[in-house]
């Protein structure tokens, strides 16, 4: 067999499908399996917007778009973000993906080499470390606390700077952990970043339009003193319940908009048309059905963390946004992937461990509460009793 080049052996993977295929894999044998762990809406995409797809297939858009997406779509985007944050945002600067990971993919294969650093949320979306190590780069953990409502902290982020710092990324609401950054927190990184100018941004805020308790989303895009070096990922998986579409977007400096496109070229060509005529009618259409979406799991996320905390020892603060719980389970005695092994094989629960998320996810467990009500309750208590069984 010829020999691969030495990055593949540092390229990582996303727990969560790994978790999907066994629990797969259970349901075929005639069990009877809740899933908790995989990270998508549990609805179907609004029927306009599906609509919008099938004209469009039948109006001829079966070619090649441009590479960075249609203009129509990227003004949608631009005027969105305009009503959304008020902030202005020119359509040349908008890049559409299939998905939200080719922007975190592209963004870090730019600042990602040997003897470059890149700072990462840890507990933290699992292909962020992948990548950066994929690219030879060295991955700095942000580490995200439970005491601080899985924010980071600015002050903590900055000192972690160094000369061979390239890129930051961040992420809120975030992914495992629910937690929401303050604004107060956006904003002090923004200003220590003026002594670091050598240091771009990566916001990921694909869970932006779901925050909870009157929280609302402070943009990067709202700082015109970092917009010089601010990538933005976002799209429509989330808000949309449109996963198995692939399409996201994102916001790019001046000084990256050719070389990205040039990525998308040589990586996809372009994104599904059709998708793309859909992304349209998501945006500009009625919003009614993600209202709704988010209420549904505003209501999921006040059931299921009461039920949590009456765990013998687990603990469960509530998240701030997104649709995941991350409770502490150290009190079970546990690490995190045995609690998430046994949950599947004796409980018939698929969730996800901590330590998919990063080092500082061990003791805790991730919950997907893209569910419905019924199946959380029966979830957790097969859960109780697992853990009763345990302690016996």
């Amino acid at each position: 067999m010829p020999q691969l080049a030495p990055g593949m052996d540092r390229l990582g993977t996303e727990t969560a499908f790994d978790v999907l295929a066994r629990a797969a894999a259970l349901q075929a044998q005639g069990r009877d399996i809740i899933s908790l762990g995989i990270g998508q809406p549990d609805f179907k995409t609004p029927p306009h917007i599906v609509e919008a797809a099938i004209k469009a297939l039948r109006d001829g858009h079966h070619g090649y778009t441009p590479a960075n997406g249609i203009l129509p779509l990227r003004m949608a985007v631009a005027a969105d973000l305009h009503k959304r944050h008020k902030v202005e945002v020119n359509p040349d600067n908008v890049v559409i993906m299939p998905g939200g990971k080719p922007t975190m993919f592209f963004a870090i294969l730019m600042f990602g080499a040997p003897g470059n650093e890149i700072i990462y949320p840890d507990p933290g979306f699992p292909i962020y470390r992948s990548m950066i190590e994929y690219a030879g780069a060295t991955p700095i953990a942000m580490q995200l606390r439970e005491t601080n409502g899985f924010s980071f902290s600015a002050d903590e982020v900055l000192a972690q700077i160094t000369p061979r710092t390239r890129l930051i990324i961040v992420n809120s609401p975030g992914n495992p952990t629910g937690g929401a950054v303050p604004e107060i927190e956006v904003r002090k990184l923004v200003a220590g970043l003026a002594k670091h100018p050598h240091v771009a941004v990566l916001s990921d805020e694909i869970y932006s339009q779901m925050l909870y308790d009157g929280r609302s989303h402070t943009t990067f895009l709202g700082f015109p003193e970092i917009r010089d070096r601010l990538i933005i990922l976002d799209g429509w998986s989330k808000t949309y319940a449109m996963t198995g579409w692939r399409l996201g977007y994102s916001i790019w400096p001046d000084r990256l908009v050719e070389k990205v496109t040039r990525l998308c070229v040589n990586s996809h060509s372009c994104v599904n048309a059709p998708a793309q005529f859909a992304g349209i009618a998501a945006l500009e259409g009625p919003q009614d059905a993600v209202q709704a979406m988010v209420r549904a799991f505003d209501e999921r996320r006040r059931a299921i963390v009461p039920m949590l905390n009456q765990l013998p020892g687990i603990s469960c603060i509530e998240p701030g946004g997104a649709f995941y719980a991350f409770p502490n389970i150290s009190g079970t005695g546990l690490s995190a992937k045995e609690l998430q092994n046994l949950m599947l094989e004796k409980a018939g629960v698929a969730t996800v461990a901590g330590t998919s998320f990063g080092i500082h996810g061990e003791g805790y467990i991730r919950f997907s509460y893209a569910n419905s009500l019924d199946n959380i309750r029966k979830a957790v208590e097969r859960i109780g009793a697992l853990l009763l069984e345990v302690k016996r």
